[in-house]
């Protein structure tokens, strides 16, 4: 009796302890960012133009970047904002590689019309 409650104390103090030790991690601080969005200076998603112009680029850029098998989905989910005649890509990726290869798949779908490229390369842990 008391070897089966020692095996049942222990399978359940296991996890707990690792769930514990998750907690240690510093928690994502993105207090910074979101000011910076949301103070009107940054374009964010909520900028994409409804003109089907500028709904078409966004959509044929998408397309080219998800076509690459050689970027992660990181880098296939950046956000791409087309308004006022400019191409904005924001968001994160995981490599300066990647950063350039966003870049370049947008540039040559966009053409003539202008990319601003504010993506991030992640910090690595």
């Amino acid at each position: 009796m008391k070897r089966t409650f020692l095996i049942l104390a222990s399978a359940l103090a296991l996890p707990m302890w690792a769930l514990a030790e998750n907690n240690t991690a510093p928690a994502a601080d993105n207090t910074e960012r979101n000011r910076r969005d949301s103070d009107g200076s940054t374009v964010t998603p909520e900028d994409q133009s409804g003109r089907p112009e500028d709904r078409q680029l966004t959509q044929s850029i998408r397309q080219a970047i998800m076509k690459d098998s050689s970027l992660s989905m990181t880098a296939k989910n950046v956000k791409i904002i087309t308004a006022n005649g400019t191409v904005t890509l924001r968001g994160p990726v995981n490599s300066t590689e990647e950063m350039k290869k966003v870049n370049d798949l947008a540039k040559a779908a966009a053409g003539s019309t202008p990319v601003h490229n504010q993506l991030e390369v992640k910090a690595s842990n």
